[in-house]
């Protein structure tokens, strides 16, 4: 079966994006800690780089190696969109979460009213790749008990304020490290597995 996995980059404070969204304050490092990072999660993981930017990774006719599918809410499929962006993701089927969004402006892009828990369960039934959720947190937060595996990426700077990693009701949730490895910018990559 297809599972859910939470690829996500966060604060050392937990936080996925600033209080307006702003992502640009993850540090990345000097030239050449960045370009080594940025090779790196790009070989390992090619399908999460947006589509407009592929041909500048050398991505153009890379196959998906982890997901072939992506879920997301409407903060984080919003700025791609405004700035024209209809469909960011062309290369995976897109899956937006959104109660406001109302039908979405490009056929690629299928809109989800409610029930992300439904929608999740629903494509882990289907043959595939594995899904990913982009975000954000409160998406994450609704669809915790489908979350199988997570991918964080830590960033070593502290937000102070902003979107939370998960927002939802308490509901302590184990996972166990799987792996780990760290980067001369100061990113630390941690994969879990959810514990049974």
């Amino acid at each position: 079966m297809r599972e859910l996995v939470y690829y996500i980059g966060v604060s050392i404070d937990g936080r996925i994006a600033g209080p307006g969204g702003e992502y640009d304050f993850y540090p990345q490092g000097d030239e050449e800690q960045a370009a080594a990072y940025s090779a790196w999660m790009t070989e390992r993981y090619p399908e999460t780089i947006p589509t407009m930017m592929r041909p500048a990774f050398g991505l153009e006719n890379t196959p998906n190696r982890e997901f072939d599918t992506i879920v997301m809410g409407l903060g984080t499929y919003r700025p791609g969109l405004d700035q024209g962006f209809t469909s960011p993701y062309a290369h995976l089927r897109q899956y937006v979460v959104s109660s406001t969004f109302g039908p979405g402006e490009d056929p690629a892009v299928t809109v989800v009213p409610g029930d992300p828990l439904g929608l999740v369960r629903s494509l882990k039934q289907e043959a595939g790749k594995d899904i990913w959720l982009c975000g954000g947190g409160e998406l994450a937060g609704e669809v915790l008990p489908e979350i199988d595996r997570m991918v964080v990426k830590s960033y070593p700077v502290v937000a102070g304020a902003g979107i939370p990693m998960v927002d939802g009701k308490f509901d302590p949730t184990p996972f166990a490290v799987t792996d780990r490895k760290s980067f001369d910018n100061g990113v630390v990559v941690n994969w879990f597995r959810r514990r049974s």
